[in-house]
């Protein structure tokens, strides 16, 4: 888990101050784990787990699904901003947390069966297929434009929910990392790396499992704008603003154009044949150590991480 600090503490209040008095708008508490506001034509949809750096369990995936769908019967709507509250966007799965709830049942979005009371890898094959990939490339086809307004750390699954989203605008404290590698898995399963980065700086970014900073993502064509922490909020609500001015119809058309070019050149046949081989990973960790992430929980992640880190910093200043 991120480390943290006074700054980003600071930090962190400022962004869920910015958030919790937007005019007075009404921030509505869906389940305990997402708020959602509507703010003139922009919906606000935040992930609320600060205190587990928003980690997704099912509980919020599920929330997320409704507070889109919401946005998108909503015809006021016309752009729809996803944010998280806290110090940070999101950490990624939930690994670890309390809440961590992989092995209970919920009501299902997509066609695919219940993978609460299934063994070996079809638990969590059915699982993923419903809460990662199927629900991601769902979102990633919302008919409105969306935009992941992104603070402190993006990290694995936090980057599946940031590259869903038509634009990234991003906190000049942002930072992204994917170290699933670590655990033999071949990055997240929504695996938009080489289409978000070239292939060369996604083997770079997959296999060092290193933190890209905000400027980085910026200069790679992975960021749109980056703002100071303290104005990240209005300056990007003032863009979700300035895109509600298009027509609703000109929006959709040519997000559906841009989306379509993506998968014309292989985007989602792609993520379809790593997503075998993601679990073909996990099938493969179960099998010699007896877990589907190799060992690792949040912690032991984390842990590893922070030891790699030293070690570069110690062999940079030798």
């Amino acid at each position: 888990m991120p480390n943290n600090t006074a700054h980003s503490e600071a930090a962190a209040q400022t962004t869920a101050n910015q958030l919790a008095s937007l005019d007075g708008c009404h921030r509505e508490d869906l389940d305990g784990v997402v708020f959602y506001e509507v703010r003139e034509q922009v919906a606000i949809v935040t992930m609320n787990r600060p205190e587990y750096n928003n980690a997704q369990n099912s509980k919020m995936t599920y929330a997320l699904d409704a507070a889109f769908k919401r946005a998108c019967d909503d015809d006021n709507v016309k752009v729809i901003i996803l944010a998280g509250e806290g110090k940070h966007f999101s950490a990624g799965h939930d690994i670890g947390t309390p809440g961590r709830d992989v092995d209970q049942e919920f009501d299902r979005a997509s066609l695919w069966y219940d993978h609460s009371n299934k063994s070996g890898g079809e638990f969590l094959y059915a699982r993923e297929q419903e809460v990662y990939l199927g629900m991601c490339r769902r979102w990633r086809d919302m008919p409105k434009p969306t935009i992941a307004m992104v603070q402190g750390a993006c990290i694995a699954g936090g980057l599946m929910l940031a590259w869903v989203c038509d634009l990234i605008i991003c906190s000049d404290d942002a930072y992204y990392c994917d170290p699933v590698v670590r655990m033999g898995i071949p990055g997240v399963e929504y695996f938009a790396h080489v289409h978000e980065l070239n292939p060369r700086i996604a083997k770079e970014f997959l296999f060092l499992g290193d933190k890209m900073n905000a400027q980085r993502a910026y200069e790679l064509g992975m960021v749109n704008r980056i703002f100071a922490r303290k104005d990240l909020t209005e300056e990007t609500l003032t863009i979700a603003n300035k895109i509600a001015q298009m027509p609703r119809l000109g929006l959709q058309l040519t997000k559906q154009a841009i989306n379509n070019a993506e998968d014309l050149m292989g985007k989602r046949s792609t993520m379809d044949m790593v997503f075998g081989l993601h679990h073909f990973a996990h099938v493969h960790n179960e099998s010699i150590s007896g877990d589907k992430l190799g060992g690792f929980d949040a912690k032991a992640m984390a842990k590893a991480n922070k030891a790699a880190s030293v070690s570069d910093k110690r062999k940079e200043a030798s």
